[in-house]
């Protein structure tokens, strides 16, 4: 058991410490979507692996029997946060978790959505404006880059009203959202 006020590590580190090739695909990932580090690359391979490994579970379940009872229920919730995080589409089952990829939850990340939307040049700038202040979700100022971000949270992203950045003519801001606003 762990001491209350301790913080343990939310990750797993990769068995081997040395492969090439998966050192080689991380360092794309970071580069991809602008992570300060491979420790955050491998916070989101452990929660698609906590995932994974609910639905191998369930899916083991159901194989002797049909899913019932708190088997049925705890795979109808994994599959409504997966869905409400739009990480999988709302028609998906249970097999459909054991395909999905690392990208699928990096993707879903306050950063790289704030690069998506256009509100920042670069992954590395989307981090920037976040980790300073610069983004809100629904009016609500958010510092933490890897927020992962709801399907209904992604239409409320924006630039913090009292930030510098929300003015139009300011020249760190991405042209195509200074010159559509001008245009509204």
């Amino acid at each position: 058991m762990v001491y209350p006020g301790k913080s343990t590590k939310s990750y797993d580190t990769p068995k081997h410490p040395w492969q090439a090739a998966r050192m080689a695909s991380e360092v794309e990932l970071v580069k991809k979507y602008g992570l300060r580090n491979k420790r955050e690359l491998w916070k989101s391979h452990s929660v698609l692996r906590r995932f994974r490994a609910d639905a191998r579970r369930l899916l083991a379940e159901s194989a002797e029997a049909d899913l019932t009872g708190h088997a049925k229920t705890e795979a109808d919730q994994i599959l409504a946060k997966l869905i409400r995080y739009s990480i999988l589409k709302s028609d998906s089952s249970i097999d459909d978790i054991l395909g999905l990829q690392t990208e699928a939850i990096l993707e879903r990340r306050l950063q790289t959505q704030v690069h998506r939307l256009g509100l920042a040049r670069t992954a590395r700038q989307a981090r920037q404006f976040i980790t300073h202040g610069h983004i809100s979700i629904d009016g609500k100022r958010v510092t933490v880059p890897g927020m992962m971000v709801t399907k209904e949270q992604e239409m409320t992203i924006d630039y913090y009203g009292k930030s510098p950045i929300s003015k139009e003519a300011h020249p760190e801001r991405p042209a195509q959202i200074a010159s559509s606003l001008v245009e509204e």
